[in-house]
């Protein structure tokens, strides 16, 4: 789960990680009051959507009076912004953070995140801050600093200094860039997050460490545990069909093929999707409706596939272990005769009750299209769509 950048910097501040004051605003005089109570010039007013390179898509605008605070919120709010993370069909902004500005130093990177490889910690820093991150590693991955934490020991003085001296930093800020980098850690560790991202984290002339942006990612498997997070989920920034699916517990993301595909277990999905690629065709979804899947969340999967207006064909993968092709084929009957199949449907099926699964299909009525392999619904399913 992703949240905003105002809604990360109030978890920052809980774990004593510096942000500047500001505050979000839904308006241009909501800004203006924002500025106001700030009392000081100049500001920024900040895009809050789900992505990076806000500022390279006009998301981020430096404001020096009252006048200029609600000409740039009325030019950001309502826009869609277009950036590299939302794609061309950009995310419209519906609030914009103000908040004071700063006189900066330096700009670098830092970011937290979990490296499987080691089955640790990984502390990621660059005097590239500022930056996109993804091109400094590509193009000069020297720049890129790792410093490894073994979760069982948490993190230690010496890791903050490892890093502060990587990013050279002058005697006077290791020390409070150590306590900054110890706040982070216990805030990923504690809210089980995937990411903790600061791009930059500044440096002021008075030699102070800002939190100049925020990003936080966290793991959805834990937010049984994080109920305060979960009021942070912002709706308006996740795909529809996305949303459907989560209030069924689908595992379902929108891609921008036209195979819808259904699919029993994450790994069958992903060589799915391999398989249609390779066939010629290109996969609209990504959806596992796993092994215990029962007939009810089979016909939500089919009825969110066919909502999608790109697809022109579905493939139903069903390998039955828990789920049976029995249920399985119940679930695609009932989906169809609710919502009505305005597309052709190639069908796989093995493993357990498949026979069973084939005639509850043959005796539908439907017009579905068997297939005796994966290969062979693959190919069938790219000619009808090519």
């Amino acid at each position: 789960m992703k949240i905003h950048e105002f809604q990360a910097k109030e978890l920052f501040k809980k774990y004593g990680v510096p942000v500047p004051v500001g505050a979000v605003a839904f308006s241009a005089e909501d800004a203006k009051k924002v500025a106001a109570d700030l009392g000081t010039f100049p500001v920024a007013v900040k895009a809050q959507i789900h992505a990076g390179g806000r500022g390279k898509g006009g998301g981020v605008k430096l404001a020096r009076s009252s006048e200029e605070v609600a000409s740039a919120a009325g030019e950001i709010l309502g826009m869609t912004l277009v950036t590299h993370q939302t794609g061309p069909e950009g995310q419209r902004v519906r609030k914009v953070l103000v908040e004071q500005g700063l006189n900066i130093a330096r700009e670098l990177y830092l970011s937290l995140v979990p490296d499987r490889a080691t089955a640790k910690i990984v502390i990621m820093a660059s005097q590239a801050g500022g930056m996109d991150i993804e091109e400094v590693a590509d193009r000069t991955p020297e720049k890129i600093i790792k410093v490894y934490v073994d979760p069982l020991v948490g993190i230690q003085p010496y890791h903050g200094r490892k890093a502060a001296f990587g990013l050279e930093l002058a005697p006077a800020v290791i020390k409070p860039f150590v306590k900054l980098l110890a706040g982070l850690y216990q805030l990923f560790v504690e809210y089980d997050c995937s990411l903790v991202e600061i791009n930059p984290l500044v440096v002021t002339a008075e030699n102070a460490v800002v939190a100049l942006d925020a990003k936080i990612n966290f793991d959805d498997n834990a937010l049984f545990r994080h109920k305060d997070i979960l009021a942070y989920r912002d709706l308006d920034e996740e795909d529809p069909l996305e949303v459907e699916a989560s209030k069924y517990n689908l595992n379902y993301i929108n891609l921008d093929g036209d195979v819808g595909n259904m699919v029993n277990g994450a790994g069958l999905a992903m060589a799915t999707m391999d398989i249609i690629k390779l066939a010629g065709a290109e996969p609209a979804n990504f959806l596992d409706v796993g092994g215990g899947a029962s007939a009810e969340m089979v016909e939500n999967g089919f009825r969110i596939i066919l909502n999608d207006k790109n697809v022109k064909g579905i493939l139903i993968n069903i390998f039955g272990g828990i789920l049976r092709c029995d249920v399985l084929a119940e679930g695609v009957v009932q989906a169809a005769r609710k919502t009505g199949i305005n597309v052709p449907v190639v069908v796989r099926m093995e493993g357990t009750n498949v026979e069973a699964g084939r005639r509850i299909l043959a005796e539908s009525g439907l017009d579905l299209i068997s297939a005796a392999d994966l290969k062979d619904a693959a190919e069938k399913v790219a000619a009808i769509v090519a």
